[in-house]
């Protein structure tokens, strides 16, 4: 069924592309502005094959020339195609011995010769080729229309048969001209994927910068976001959480050396004194969740012991780590395990739990691998909760990976790895 506005849009898609429409002429003038780089080159050839010392130094200086080629064609996509090709990035000057000896190495240089070589001088014959066939249409269109300058004496034959062939050439003239514009803009596509895939930097290798250059900008924001973690830890544990301590203890002995107060009073110091403590202790767990200065102090093992001794239900706990992990890697690991012990004392009716953490080998480096199981109900699923969506994400953000067994009846098993580097 026809959508609403659907003829309209028809009809605008014809006029769009009609011979005359700026579209049209785009194309034509591309197309035909494929002649004028590739005359040094043809002259060249030319100098070389047609002169009887058949001399080679006429397509030397036009092969020379190629760089200033290269220009122009760029020039021309993205004048006229609005396509614009990158230049090729290179560490020296082209004057220099250690430019001219980049450009003799870099594969992009023989790519280019190879566009000036064997790409541009097609455009160019099927840019001529084009100009020809508009001309030799826009003639027969009009066959009509200039046919009075022909002799009347019966010089160019029966009369009955040019004006059978007249109505021929003008169908076919009319024809040319239609079809003229989408040859130009296919010549102009295939000219374009030729050029961008030649003329500028190799799409592989840009990828691959651009993914170095993106994995080192995310370790300076996760380095630089760790550097802030710890900086507000620092703030916590020697500003309010210091602060909080002395106003517990001066209430706790306000309470103990006035002993004469009213009943109102010392119910109002009691109950101060045992928010200041819980303000503390509220403190202390924002703090360790944060990032504890045993870990930054003592390693990985000493961090997680205290997560371990801390947990509400037994937890065996075994670090193999010869050399310590980065830092941002040691973090993430800390985290995945404080989670993964908090879900667990959550949700899994566990009575034991193991962690297992070891630096082991992997295809592209060491791994810090972290095994957590416990013996509970199983069940768990990363679509049902926040808690285990938050673990992937934070193990992701140093590409790291996650497995998640959690059969129901349990036990369940998360096993994360996480590269330490090479």
């Amino acid at each position: 069924m026809a959508q609403p506005g659907a003829p309209r849009r028809t009809f605008t898609w014809i006029v769009a592309h009609t011979p005359w429409s700026p579209w049209a002429r785009r194309n034509t003038a591309f197309t035909a502005a494929a002649i004028p780089p590739a005359l040094p080159l043809v002259a060249g050839f030319l100098c070389l094959t047609a002169t009887p010392g058949r001399s080679a130094v006429p397509l030397l200086l036009a092969v020379a020339l190629c760089p200033l080629l290269t220009g122009l064609q760029r020039s021309r996509f993205r004048a006229l195609l609005d396509l614009d090709i990158p230049p090729v990035v290179r560490a020296h000057p082209w004057a220099t011995a250690a430019g001219v000896k980049e450009r003799l190495r870099s594969e992009s240089t023989w790519r280019q010769y190879g566009y000036h070589l064997a790409v541009s001088p097609l455009a160019a014959l099927a840019g001529a080729a084009l100009i020809l066939v508009l001309a030799g249409a826009t003639a027969c269109a009009t066959v009509y229309a200039w046919s009075w300058a022909l002799p009347q004496d019966g010089a160019v034959g029966d009369p009955v048969a040019w004006a059978n062939r007249s109505d021929l050439m003008t169908v076919l003239g009319v024809l040319a001209l239609l079809t003229a514009p989408w040859a130009a803009a296919a010549l102009a596509r295939l000219d374009a994927g030729a050029a961008a895939a030649l003329l500028g930097p190799n799409r592989a290798r840009e990828l691959q910068r651009r993914v170095e250059d993106l994995a080192q900008s995310r370790a300076g924001v996760l380095d630089a976001a760790d550097i802030e973690r710890r900086r507000i830890e620092r703030d916590l544990h020697d500003g309010a959480q210091q602060r909080l301590v002395s106003l517990a203890m001066n209430l706790g002995i306000a309470r103990a050396t006035l002993p004469d107060l009213p009943p109102q009073a010392k119910a109002v110091i009691d109950e101060a004194h045992r928010e200041a403590k819980e303000a503390i202790e509220e403190l202390n767990n924002l703090v360790r969740g944060l990032h504890p200065a045993v870990l930054e102090d003592r390693g990985l093992d000493a961090a997680l012991s205290g997560i371990a001794a801390r947990a509400p239900l037994p937890v065996e706990l075994v670090v193999d780590l010869p050399v310590r992990p980065g830092p941002t890697v040691e973090a993430v690991a800390y985290f995945v395990v404080s989670e993964a012990l908090a879900n667990v004392a959550k949700h899994a009716r566990a009575r034991r739990c193991s962690v297992r953490v070891a630096r082991v080998p992997g295809p592209r480096g060491d791994l810090l691998r972290v095994d957590v199981t416990d013996d509970g109900i199983g069940g768990a699923d990363p679509a049902g909760g926040t808690g285990l969506v938050g673990l992937r994400k934070r193990v992701g953000s140093v590409d790291g990976t996650i497995m998640i067994n959690s059969p129901l009846g349990g036990p369940t098993v998360i096993t994360v790895e996480l590269p330490c580097g090479p």
